[in-house]
């Protein structure tokens, strides 16, 4: 049991499609006070996500990057850390993919929360310079880098699939996906089925108390933060080296910070995460849809609707919890004491 009072299970898939239920009701009582029609309105955007083999390409292109953040954050939470520093991390990470493209101490008690949003500015700026006075070709206005050698960019799924004989539409969505569902399984076996994660996540509990039971805090919050950091860097894999082939500016826009909701509605678990970066991909794909195809319906609105699930996924998931958790006990309970007298 957790502390929503529900079995682990339960609040993995049955809670967060709860809270997504509740957004989703409350986003379409939004919508029709605007003057818009709900059902088209989620019409539009389940066919924009999932509906053509382009969408989903689309949506699975952004669930790509979500997991990465989403893992970033939820690797630091279990080590007692609330990580905001993604955006930063995955611009130093798409740097150094890029470097690497092109050019072939760590613990002193501060606050992490200072700490990482400090180095978001921090790895921006280092990456204006770098391409405003050393990578950007002489004679070129555009703040980028020279295209990469095609043997430095990852292969697009289309042209994986095409090696298959299958045919699919070119879209951004390329074999990084692969990495990141990789990543949640290595997430996974680090933090349940690993000395280092154990403690890890001790730490996180209680600091105090893994201290006293022998565990170096200071060291695995610095473990927590490294691997942590090296997920949200891996966004530049999937932008970088698998989209834009070039190193450039604003290529994250806003994923690590999109990455803290993923981990909150994934409940920091990786499965969770990977559902939660699935819808967040077909939010953000069938958004654009949406916009495109409304008429009267903005972009705007459609981060309205981002936030409302965002709120129900955090904020408002305690208050959601015991009204989901009472029904579901009593039918299991039901349920066993079936079981039980039929046996």
């Amino acid at each position: 049991m957790s502390n929503t009072n529900m079995p682990k299970w339960a609040e993995l898939v049955v809670l967060p499609i709860v809270c997504l239920a509740v957004a989703l009701a409350v986003a379409g009582v939004v919508v029709a006070l605007i003057g818009q029609d709900p059902m088209e309105v989620l019409s539009f955007l389940i066919y924009g996500a999932l509906g053509t083999a382009r969408g989903v390409s689309y949506t699975l292109y952004y669930t790509t990057t979500f997991i990465f953040t989403g893992l970033a954050v939820a690797v630091a939470f279990h080590g007692g850390l609330f990580n905001i520093g993604g955006e930063g991390q995955a611009i130093m990470g798409g740097l150094g993919t890029g470097l690497v493209a092109l050019w072939l101490s760590a613990y002193r008690g501060s606050h992490v929360v200072i700490t990482t949003i400090m180095f978001n500015f921090i790895a921006s700026s280092v990456l204006v310079y770098l391409l405003v006075n050393h990578l950007r070709p002489v004679g070129t206005m555009s703040v980028e880098s020279v295209p990469f050698e095609p043997s430095a960019n990852l292969p697009r799924m289309h042209e994986a699939l095409a090696w298959l004989g299958i045919e699919w539409p070119a879209s951004p969505l390329n074999t990084s996906l692969f990495i990141a569902l990789a990543a949640a399984v290595a997430v996974y076996l680090f933090l349940w089925r690993s000395k280092a994660g154990y403690n890890v996540r001790a730490v996180g509990s209680s600091a105090s108390a893994a201290e006293y039971a022998g565990i170096n805090a200071k060291r695995h919050i610095v473990l927590a933060m490294a691997v942590s950091g090296a997920l949200a860097g891996m966004v530049g894999m999937n932008e970088i080296a698998g989209v834009s082939g070039k190193l450039l500016l604003e290529f994250v826009s806003g994923a690590g910070f999109t990455g803290i909701a993923v981990a909150l509605m994934g409940r920091n678990h990786p499965v969770g995460i990977v559902f939660a970066s699935l819808l967040f991909g077909a939010l953000f794909q069938g958004g654009a849809e949406v916009a495109f195809e409304v008429k009267g319906f903005s972009r705007d609105m459609v981060v309205l609707m981002q936030g409302l699930v965002v709120l129900f996924s955090g904020a408002m998931i305690y208050v959601i919890a015991p009204w989901v958790a009472k029904p579901l006990n009593a039918v299991l309970n039901l349920f066993g004491a079936a079981h039980a007298k039929g046996a």
